[in-house]
Formats: C-alpha cells, sequence, structure tokens
C-alpha cells in the first residue's frame, strides 16, 4: 500500500516543488506506459474484426469482436475507478492492464482452436486495455494544476502516439513470426499485445510511486473550487455526453471500415493497417494542441470543434462510394479513390475524437468537486464505452443490411446535435 504522506520537497520549505517534480515522474511513467499500451490497442483494433470475420464467415460477428471489446472497457470503468478510489491509481492500471494481457492469451488460444465465441469472449477482457488507457489520463491530471490539466491529460493521450502507429504495422510481421513459437500465424498478433500488456503493467507497478491520487489527497491548497451545483450538473452532462457521442462515432466507424476496405475497396492487410495508423495517429498525435488550446481558449470552443470534425468525417465516409456492395466498381469512384478517401475520413474521426476526449475530461474534472472525481470518472468512462458497444452494434447492423457510406450517412447526426449544444452553451450568458 502506497502511503499518503507527501513526497518530501526538494527545495527546503516548498512543498509545491516536491509536488511537481512527482507529476512530472508520473507523467513521465504514465507515457511510457500508455505506448505499450497503445500498441496492444490499435493492433487488437486492426486485426480483431478481420479475425473474427475470418473464423465466422460473417462481416457481422466480425463487426461484434470490436463491439466486445467496447463492452468489456464498459464493464471494467466502474472497478478501475472504485480501486484507484481505495487504492490509487497504479493498482487500477496494474489489474487493467493484467487483465488485458489474459484476454489477449484467451485469444490466441481462440485461433489456435478456430473458436470465434472464444475469440469473442476474449476480446471482452481485451476491451479492458482500452479502459485502462483511458482510464490513465484522468490520473495525469490529480496533480496538475487548473490552467494545466488540458495539457497534462493531453500528454498522456499523445504519448499514446508512438505505440498506436507502429502496433497495426506490427500485427502482419507478428503473424510471420508465431510459428516459430510454435502458434497459428492469425495467433501471432495477439500474442505481441500479450507482451505489451504485460510490459505496461510492470512499468505501472514499479514507476507509479508514490501514487499521484493518494499523493493529491493530502493537499487541496491550489484547487479551483468546481462550479455551483447546478451549473456544474449541466456541465458534467454535456461533457459525458459529448464523449460518449466521441467514442460511439468513433468505434462504429473504425470497426467496419477494415471489412470495407478489404471487400469492397480491395485493400489487403498492409493497406488496412496504414489505414487504421492514420486513424490512431490522428487520435492522439495532436491531443498536446487540444490541450494547450481548452487551456487557454476554454474547454467549450474546443469541444465544438471536436464535434465539428466528427462531423466532417462522416461526410467523408458517407461520399466514398468506392464499390457497390455487389463488388463492382461504382461509377466515377476508382477503387484506389475511395480507399484514400475513407483513409482521409478516418484520420479526421481520429482528431475530432482528440479534440472531444480532451476537452470534455478536462470539462469534466473541472465540474467535479475531488473527493467525487475517481467515481464521477469512472461512470463516465463506463458510459463512454457502453456508447462504443452500442456504436459497433448499430455499425455491424447497418453495413450488413446496408452499406459503409450509409453508415457514415447515419452518423453524422450524433455529433452534429452535440455541436448545437455546445453552441447554445457558448451563447447563454454567464
Amino acid at each position: 500500500m502506497d502511503t499518503v504522506t507527501p513526497p518530501r520537497a526538494t527545495t527546503v520549505g516548498s512543498p509545491a516543488a516536491g509536488v511537481r517534480r512527482v507529476q512530472r515522474r508520473t507523467l513521465a511513467v504514465l507515457a511510457v506506459t500508455q505506448a505499450l499500451g497503445g500498441a496492444g490497442v490499435s493492433t487488437v483494433a486492426a486485426v480483431g474484426g478481420l479475425t473474427a470475420a475470418q473464423l465466422s464467415g460473417s462481416a457481422s460477428v466480425g463487426g461484434l469482436a470490436l463491439t466486445a471489446g467496447a463492452l468489456g472497457a464498459a464493464l471494467v470503468g466502474l472497478p478501475l475507478a472504485r480501486a484507484a478510489e481505495r487504492a490509487g491509481r497504479r493498482t487500477g492500471l496494474l489489474g487493467g492492464y493484467l487483465v488485458a494481457a489474459l484476454g489477449a492469451v484467451a485469444a490466441s488460444a481462440a485461433v489456435a482452436v478456430g473458436s470465434w465465441p472464444l475469440l469473442l469472449a476474449a476480446s471482452v477482457l481485451l476491451g479492458t486495455a482500452t479502459a485502462t488507457t483511458l482510464a490513465a489520463r484522468f490520473a495525469a491530471t490529480d496533480l496538475a494544476r487548473p490552467q494545466e490539466r488540458g495539457r497534462a491529460l493531453s500528454v498522456v493521450l499523445w504519448a499514446t502516439t508512438t505505440g498506436a502507429v507502429t502496433g497495426p504495422n506490427l500485427a502482419a510481421p507478428a503473424g510471420r513470426l508465431a510459428p516459430a513459437v510454435g502458434a497459428a500465424p492469425a495467433a501471432g498478433p495477439y500474442l505481441l499485445c500479450a507482451a505489451l500488456f504485460s510490459a505496461a503493467a510492470l512499468g505501472v507497478h514499479v514507476g507509479l510511486r508514490p501514487d499521484p491520487l493518494l499523493v493529491a489527497r493530502t493537499r487541496r491548497t491550489g484547487q479551483a473550487a468546481p462550479p455551483a451545483r447546478s451549473r456544474a450538473l449541466l456541465v458534467r452532462g454535456l461533457a459525458i455526453t459529448a464523449v460518449v457521442v466521441a467514442q460511439a462515432v468513433m468505434v462504429g466507424l473504425m470497426a467496419m471500415a477494415p471489412l470495407h476496405l478489404t471487400r469492397h475497396g480491395g485493400a489487403d492487410l498492409r493497406v488496412v493497417g496504414l489505414a487504421i495508423s492514420a486513424h490512431v495517429g490522428a487520435m492522439y498525435a495532436l491531443s498536446p494542441l487540444f490541450g494547450w488550446l481548452s487551456d487557454r481558449l476554454g474547454r467549450l470552443p474546443v469541444l465544438g470543434l471536436g464535434a465539428g470534425l466528427l462531423t466532417a468525417a462522416a461526410v467523408v465516409g458517407a461520399t466514398a462510394a468506392g464499390h457497390t456492395a455487389t463488388g463492382h466498381a461504382a461509377a466515377g469512384h476508382p477503387a484506389g479513390h475511395a480507399v484514400l478517401q475513407v483513409t482521409c475520413g478516418l484520420a479526421l474521426l481520429g482528431t475530432g475524437w482528440s479534440a472531444v476526449l480532451v476537452s470534455g475530461s478536462a470539462l469534466l474534472v473541472d465540474a467535479v468537486p475531488p473527493a467525487e472525481r475517481p467515481r464521477v470518472q469512472g461512470r463516465a468512462d463506463a458510459l463512454m464505452n457502453l456508447g462504443g458497444a452500442a456504436g459497433g452494434v448499430v455499425a455491424g447492423a447497418l453495413v450488413g443490411a446496408a452499406s459503409y457510406p450509409t453508415l457514415c450517412a447515419a452518423a453524422t447526426a450524433l455529433p452534429a446535435l452535440v455541436l448545437v449544444a455546445v453552441v447554445r452553451r457558448l451563447r447563454r450568458p454567464r
């Protein structure tokens, strides 16, 4: 159990200096472990749907693989928050990564026996990694000053970029190396994920000392008071709604993109990996910019920007006709052009998600008293991942019944409604 005694200041008579030192260490540890965890999450995103579809022979089951992961992330959100509230951030993050590693091992076993139901069950455990990497952003804010919260959590998200971009492109080499350890090629990416999540767990266990949440509980000076109760509830509701919508739209469009690219765009696994890398890289690469903007301009303007980008991404996907459902090229839409357009749409999708997540998360921290933050943050993440699971289910059904462009067209409504709500909030007198 971590001690809750404040760290010794680096300068005599300056406790704040000791807190800043712990904050720098916390951000460094979270950055390294996020890179490892992000690589595993993005690898699962790239191969999960395709592997499930290959094992089952059904595009709908392929969509369910990532949906199962989103469901797992939703189910573990509250337990992670309770663990953090009871014993600190380190305990919650450590447990999350270990469960994800177990899920990766189970997924490799599912591939070995050719069982898609077992793969879906393993995908639920793998979803814990998504919840864990998301929970880490709040750990970055525990010791941050109010005017620096956006930048602190965005640094952790940005650190995910390296792993998130690299992960999908390691899937093919991992598949080629898998026979060397007696595993099927399709199991290779999951074995890689098991190693990545285990390394992240070790990093959190060793490096996240002292625990930032436990240190934060010993100091309340310099903490800005949350807004009045009635206003705080409205702001909290808007922040949670925005991140839920962003997750639902992002998971839905991203989950079905690989199947659309391969079955109707003629893309191979390498091209799919590049497209997913562009998407996942966009999810994190610009997060420091959005963090800085949210600290300087305010949370709501950046939230509106993110909602606008999500709407634009859905429009781009809706107009990328590519191939018809029968596999014939659509008139005026060469396959290569459609693949490029879908990839651009995925990049816009990731950028919009990043802006909403950074600003919405900072807005949520601002609106919640310190004692309630772990619990409320856990609920928000659980709802966000439930939104992702719902988005995956609806996406699979729509693509199965119609097409990927139809899915994108339907998805424009949700972020557009968030944008309207943000604009109305900005125009309301303070």
